[in-house]
C-alpha cells in the first residue's frame, strides 16, 4: 500500500488498530478464553461487524455517490442464502448419509440426493430439489454465487435505471420495490428456498463438529473483522483517489460532471455493483452466526434501518457509518434481549423490548436536527495537529 495513501488517511490505521485491539481482546474474553464473555455474545460482536461492513458499503453508496438505495440489505440477505444453502444441504447429506449406511445395500448417489432434498423440503410439502439449489453440493460454486448472484442483479437492475437516468427519490422507491419483490419471492414456498421457514441450522458447520460452537464463534468474529478491514481500506481506497473525487462530484452536481464529460452512469453502476457483492458478503458471515435465514430479512423495512445507522453515524465518512452501525447493534441487542431493565415511571412502565423502535426513530429525528453530521461529526471538533501549532 502507498504511503500517500496512508499519509492522506491516517483515520484507516486508527480504525485497523482499534479493530485489531477489539478483535484480540474480545477473543481473550471469550469461552476459549478467560469465559468472561459468554459463547453469544460473541456471535453477537461478530454479527455487529458484520452489520458495520455493510454500513461502510452503504456510505460509500449512499454518502459519497448520493445515491440513497432502499435495497442493500436485499444483498446482505442474498449473500445470505447462498451460503446458508451449502451449510444445509451439506450438513442434511452427513445425516442422511449416516442414517442410509445402516441399510444392507451401500446407498446411491441418487438415493442420498433424494433423501437430502426430501428432509429439506417436507416442510413445504414437497421431495424434489428445486433447480436454484443446483450448486448447494458444492462449497467453491455457492461460494462464487455469494458474488455472482448479487453482483448481476446489481449490475441489471442499475444498467437499467442509470441508463434511464433515474435519480433521486425515483431511484430510492425502485430499488425499494426490487426488495419488496424479492422478499414477497422468497415468501412463496415455490420458489425453492423453503418459503416462511426460510433456511435453518447455518451454525452447523459441516464437518466440524468437533470444533464446538465456542472456538467456531471465535473464527467467525476473526473472519467478520478480517472482512470489514479489507472492505475499509479498499472503500477508503476507491473514495480517497480520483475516483472518490468523482462520484464526490456526481453526489453534488451530476449534470456538471456529465457536462466536463465524465460516464457519469458507469461510475454509478460501478460503485453500485460493487457495494452489492460486499454487502453479500457480510451477509454470507453474518447468517452462519445467527443460525436461521428467512425471508423477513431483507424486507425493505431492513434497508431503511440500514440508511438510519449510516445516517446516525455520519454519512460521507466510513468511520461513521461503523459508529452507526456498532452502536445501534449492540443497543438494540441491549434493549431487546430484556437486558435493559424496565423503566418504572409511577403511571406507565417502560419495557424496552416495546419501545426500542421508538427510541430509536427518536434517536434519529435527533441526530437529523442537531447534529447534521452524525455522530462522527464530532470527531470535526477535535483540532488537527497543523491548528495546534498555530
Amino acid at each position: 500500500m502507498q504511503g500517500g495513501f496512508l499519509a492522506k488517511n491516517p483515520s484507516v490505521l486508527w480504525f485497523l488498530l482499534v479493530l485489531a485491539v477489539f478483535t484480540v481482546v474480545a477473543t481473550l474474553l471469550s469461552q476459549i478464553g478467560i469465559g468472561a464473555v459468554s459463547t453469544s455474545m460473541v456471535k453477537v460482536l461478530g454479527r455487529t461487524l458484520c452489520l458495520a461492513l455493510v454500513a461502510v458499503a452503504m456510505d460509500v453508496i449512499w454518502g459519497y455517490c448520493g445515491i440513497l438505495s432502499l435495497g442493500h440489505m436485499a444483498f446482505f440477505g442474498i449473500g445470505g442464502y447462498a451460503i446458508g444453502q451449502w451449510l444445509m444441504y451439506a450438513r442434511t447429506e452427513m445425516i442422511v448419509a449416516g442414517t442410509l449406511a445402516a441399510s444392507p445395500l451401500p446407498p446411491t448417489a441418487l438415493e442420498v440426493k433424494n433423501a437430502v432434498a426430501s428432509q429439506i423440503f417436507g416442510v413445504v410439502g414437497t421431495s424434489e430439489l428445486p433447480w436454484v439449489w443446483g450448486f448447494a453440493h458444492s462449497l467453491p460454486l455457492q461460494l462464487a454465487m455469494v458474488m455472482l448472484v448479487p453482483g448481476l442483479v446489481a449490475l441489471v437492475f442499475g444498467w437499467l435505471a442509470f441508463r434511464s437516468r433515474v435519480t433521486g427519490v425515483y431511484l430510492s422507491i425502485l430499488t425499494q420495490a426490487m426488495t419488496l419483490a424479492l422478499s414477497l419471492w422468497l415468501f412463496q414456498n415455490d420458489s425453492g428456498l423453503r418459503g416462511n421457514n426460510g433456511l435453518s441450522g447455518l451454525q452447523n458447520l459441516p464437518g466440524l463438529d468437533h470444533w464446538g460452537q465456542d472456538f467456531i464463534a471465535v473464527v467467525f468474529l476473526w473472519a467478520s473483522a478480517l472482512a470489514l478491514g479489507l472492505g475499509y481500506v479498499f472503500f477508503a481506497f476507491i473514495t480517497s483517489g480520483k475516483m472518490g473525487s468523482v462520484i464526490r462530484a456526481i453526489r453534488d452536481d451530476e449534470a456538471r460532471v456529465r457536462f466536463l464529460g465524465y460516464g457519469v452512469e458507469g461510475f454509478k453502476l460501478f460503485i453500485f455493483t460493487v457495494t452489492a457483492c460486499v454487502a453479500a458478503i457480510a451477509g454470507a458471515l453474518y447468517y452462519p452466526q445467527a443460525g436461521i435465514i428467512n425471508p423477513a430479512e431483507v424486507a425493505p423495512i431492513a434497508s431503511i434501518y440500514l440508511a438510519v445507522w449510516v445516517a446516525i453515524g455520519g454519512r460521507g465518512r466510513l468511520y461513521g457509518a461503523v459508529i452507526g452501525a456498532v452502536a445501534v447493534s449492540l443497543l438494540s441487542s441491549w434493549f431487546t434481549g430484556g437486558a435493559a431493565p424496565p423503566l418504572n415511571l409511577g403511571f406507565y412502565t417502560i419495557r424496552w423490548t416495546e419501545w426500542w423502535l421508538v427510541l430509536l426513530g427518536l434517536s434519529f429525528v435527533l441526530v437529523t436536527l442537531f447534529f447534521p453530521k452524525g455522530v462522527g461529526g464530532l470527531f470535526d471538533l477535535i483540532p488537527s495537529r497543523k491548528e495546534r501549532k498555530e
